[in-house]
């Protein structure tokens, strides 16, 4: 019935439709089987895409001819830049979605390509050959055929909802679980593990008293995710901010004993950096509030996502606990937060192309690896798609390196690493984060994604241009000088200590209180140097500005990474006591103490022990 496909990809979350999506760019013929064609590209918990390093992940996928921050961009309701406070590093973008528009925009991409065909139904086993796997078996007794099969399966094996003392199978709320692919795997060797996630309850934004609520509001002027010609926002919707109580609190401690979180009834791990209300409330009970960020489902509906207020408490104890909270005094639940356990398998389990090395041309990504966040599974659905596609036409594989990306500190971590809870992208994790930034993210990836196929000529004329730019920016900036005349009458404002001889306009730049936008001020040349670059590529004066200023802090990292590299050289005292480390996450002092590692180089590949830790531990071995 079905013909025979170069890649089949099954499940249509973040992690398929950018497998999907990026085999099917490259030429392959694929299949893209979802148990429900009305559920493709679902957000299944939190309105939004980016943030904290997860930004710049979605900015590598644009860069890479993925699809996320197409579809953020045009789906998105409002555009913030968190961490401007902080160094580029740190810098991250973060779109709040539309729902409904999102899993729109994402399933008219993939409609759009002809080389993609869709089949509504369950895949619950798999065809297998000496050791390869040459297609899937599904619920309808249909076996269909492919090169190369990629699992993308979320939170649906096996999955488990948890609400109050109800359990019930479902993969989502009100979809059914998988199953058959779990055991079938298990058969072939494979080891699988359990873990946990869940979600807030959703409230009807009618009920709410936004009056009595912090308003949280986008950028004045607003970005964007893609390098493309998608436009940035022009209005924005707001979002608000709220607390938790004293009394809600009380109120959330009274079904602790109906609580699946307490009663034993789940048993696996959830995500640390993204904990439960009672959870939060339990482990943290000197708290006397907690930030709740109440965002909007979209354009148009009143649907409100209770940010911060992830529980699988009783519905009772759910209402009555939000109706505490200032401005939800009256509020009305559309449908209850609940937990949801589902099989994972250990991402040790598999190559660095994300394929596994028990089965060939089988490939795993998503939560399946045992991560969390919709960026990081779409990243690796778009390795996966990618990896899969270059082997089925004999071609080297694309692994990135960390210092070449986000993605691929996500990927290296997770295949040499593991993860026994769901892996979380930080940029603690990234030993290149100044490298790593999300505002370079085409100069580093569109022409490694021109060379597969993946990007357009325009595109790669667009980050090449950009790159000469930069380039020629910062060879014109070191040639002109700036005179005392000139420069103190805006050092003095800035409290920055004045000059009494003439020096180069990057030796102005490079302190920590000078921005271009100072250089212009002094000097009408550096104006006009600006409005000539900025029409080559507007991105040229900030990019520079940035390599200009941390070149020492990027020197200093790659010096860092060479140390690294001699780690395991490095032995760690038997009789360290590593709770004493008060610098170090509690994350990495609980880890480390547990696992008890050997030599510097096995602490630093253990998963949540991030750079920072291993400096803390390098300067107290005297290193």
């Amino acid at each position: 019935m079905l013909n025979s496909y170069d890649v089949i990809v099954v499940g249509a979350g973040h992690a398929g439709c950018e497998a999907a999506n990026a085999a099917a760019k490259m030429g392959s013929s694929v299949l893209l089987i979802t148990m429900n064609m009305n559920t493709i590209a679902q957000m299944s918990c939190n309105p939004a895409m980016g943030g904290v390093a997860k930004g710049q992940i979605v900015r590598e996928i644009d860069a890479l001819g993925g699809g996320s921050g197409i579809v953020s961009d045009l789906s998105a309701i409002q555009f913030r830049m968190l961490n401007l406070s902080k160094g580029p590093a740190m810098w991250s973008p973060r779109t709040q979605n539309d729902r409904m528009k999102f899993a729109e925009e994402w399933r008219l991409l993939l409609e759009r390509n002809m080389n993609i065909d869709f089949w509504q139904d369950m895949s619950v086993g798999l065809i297998v050959e000496k050791h390869s796997v040459i297609g899937v078996k599904t619920s309808l007794g249909i076996d269909v055929y492919a090169k190369s099969v990629i699992l993308t399966n979320g939170t649906f094996l096996n999955g488990l909802i948890h609400l109050g003392e109800k359990q019930f199978g479902g993969g989502r709320a009100a979809e059914r679980a998988s199953h058959g692919i779990t055991e079938d795997l298990i058969n072939y060797g494979f080891v699988a593990g359990r873990m946990k996630t869940g979600t807030p309850p959703r409230i009807d934004g009618r009920s709410l008293d936004y009056s009595k609520m912090e308003v949280q509001d986008g950028d004045m002027l607003p970005g964007k995710f893609s390098y493309t010609d998608t436009k940035a926002l022009a209005i924005q919707r707001p979002c608000h901010v709220t607390y938790t109580n004293l009394e809600t609190h009380d109120l959330l401690r009274t079904g602790f004993d109906r609580s699946p979180m307490f009663n034993g009834s789940i048993k696996s791990t959830g995500p640390r950096y993204c904990p439960s209300i009672e959870d939060k409330i339990n482990r943290f009970a000197d708290k006397e509030r907690h930030q709740i960020f109440v965002e909007p489902e979209g354009w148009n509906t009143v649907e409100i996502y209770v940010n911060g207020f992830s529980t699988s408490l009783p519905e009772d104890v759910q209402i009555k606990a939000l109706q505490s909270i200032q401005g939800f005094e009256k509020a009305k639940m559309f449908r209850p937060g609940y937990a949801i356990e589902y099989d994972y398998f250990p991402p040790t389990q598999l190559k660095h192309t994300l394929e596994t090395k028990l089965l060939n041309n089988l490939y795993f990504a998503g939560q399946i690896n045992g991560t969390t966040g919709y960026e990081e599974a779409a990243c690796q659905g778009l390795m996966a798609g990618i990896n899969a596609h270059l082997k089925n036409n004999d071609n080297d594989a694309l692994i990135l390196s960390r210092s070449d990306a986000y993605i691929g500190v996500l990927i290296d971590d997770l295949i040499t690493k593991g993860t026994e809870e769901p892996y979380r992208m930080f940029t603690s994790r990234a030993e290149f984060r100044i490298l790593l930034r999300q505002d370079n993210a085409d100069l580093r990836l569109t022409p490694l994604a021109h060379a597969i196929g993946m990007q357009s000529e325009l595109e790669l004329g667009k980050a090449l241009n950009k790159q000469k730019g930069v380039s020629d920016f910062i060879s014109d900036l070191k040639s002109i000088g700036v005179t005392p005349g000139e420069a103190n009458p805006i050092l003095t404002e800035l409290h920055s200590s004045e000059i009494n001889q003439q020096v180069k306009f990057t030796s102005i730049l490079t302190r920590p209180l000078v921005k271009m936008e100072h250089l212009q001020k002094m000097s009408s040349t550096i104006s006009e140097l600006v409005s000539t670059y900025s029409l080559i590529h507007p991105d040229i004066p900030e990019q520079s500005e940035i390599q200009i200023k941390y070149e020492g802090y990027i020197l200093r990292e790659q010096d860092m990474a060479m140390k690294i590299s001699r780690m395991d050289e490095l032995k760690i005292p038997v009789d360290i006591d590593f709770h004493q480390l008060s610098s170090m996450s509690i994350e990495a002092r609980q880890k480390l103490s547990d696992i008890q590692p050997v030599t510097l180089g096995q602490a630093s590949r253990i998963s949540g022990i991030s750079p920072s830790d291993i400096s803390v531990l390098l300067i107290y071995l005297g290193r």
